[in-house]
């Protein structure tokens, strides 16, 4: 007599789940810590294309307030952190100077959301970044880096003095330290989540 067939996968163990993998660009201006989050959260090595400021950048580079900063990003920056088991995301750092913002359109193909870094001694440099992602519709978050000769300001009045959404969280970090920059992500995180309920109430897929 044959002998009945096993249903299938009754003798084998689950396969692991997938994990969900998130595309999130760090964008803000220069020398506000970009490439410090990235390399302060990320798990892996981060990928870092830091050169250093020569002669041939003054003039075009602004590095006022920032005076003591001698590198700069002239691609991106690239890390990876686990938020929770099962959601993966890969960090992709913009370069913050006027001459590279040619770059934005590649990096952001595909993201579903931002931080954008903030500094409050030259908080006007991050309007550009809150500009590109508020045209795109993509959903960002504002991380107000909290230098120790920055200005101290509430979130609400950095709110204000970007002419934020009431619904975009702004957080004050320190993004020198790993568990502040990951409430920042983990903040973005639960952002998006917010929007797309928002966008799908029903839960029907978008596409």
């Amino acid at each position: 007599m044959a002998s009945k067939p096993s249903e299938p996968g009754a003798n084998e163990a689950a396969a692991p789940a997938v994990p969900v993998a998130v595309k999130i660009l760090v964008a803000g201006g220069f020398g506000v810590g970009k490439t410090t989050l990235v390399g302060s959260v990320s798990e892996i090595r981060p990928l870092q294309t830091e050169e250093l400021l020569t002669d041939r950048s003054l003039g075009v580079d602004d590095t006022e307030g920032v005076e003591q900063k001698s590198t700069t990003t002239v691609a991106m920056d690239f890390g990876r952190i686990t938020i929770r088991d099962g959601l993966v995301l890969y960090l992709f750092g913009t370069p913050g100077q006027d001459r590279f913002w040619f770059m934005w359109d590649e990096l952001s193909f595909g993201a579903l959301g931002a931080v954008v870094l903030a500094d409050t001694r030259r908080l006007a440099d991050c309007f550009p970044a809150v500009d590109y992602f508020e045209n795109r519709g993509l959903p960002f978050v504002v991380g107000v880096n909290c230098f120790d000769d920055g200005y101290d300001y509430a979130a609400d009045e950095i709110r204000e003095a970007l002419d934020l959404r009431a619904d975009t969280p702004v957080v004050l970090c320190d993004v020198r330290d790993r568990a502040s920059g990951k409430e920042v992500l983990t903040t973005l995180v639960k952002h998006l989540l917010a929007v797309h309920q928002e966008q799908n109430p029903a839960g029907v897929p978008t596409g």
